[in-house]
């Protein structure tokens, strides 16, 4: 963490801010007027899948189990 806060990100954030730089630098020598664009309007924003329901992790479970060859066993008593 203390190199990263030197160095920058060491991930592929990395590499989305370069990107952002130089993307932001040639569409800002090709604009006529209007605001200059800056780089966080390149950086894209990744989704983040929302948590599943235990009901959609059971199911994401047994789909799992079945496509490995599992069976499910059940008692009753």
């Amino acid at each position: 963490m203390a190199y990263e806060r030197i160095t920058g990100p060491l991930d592929g954030r990395r590499g989305d801010i370069q990107a952002a730089i130089i993307a932001s630098t040639v569409a800002n020598s090709q604009r006529s007027k209007g605001r200059a664009l800056q780089p966080k309007d390149f950086i894209p924003k990744w989704d983040r899948p929302r948590a599943m329901t235990p009901e959609e992790m059971w199911a994401a479970a047994m789909q799992a189990n079945t496509a490995l060859g599992g069976s499910i066993t059940t008692t009753t008593e």
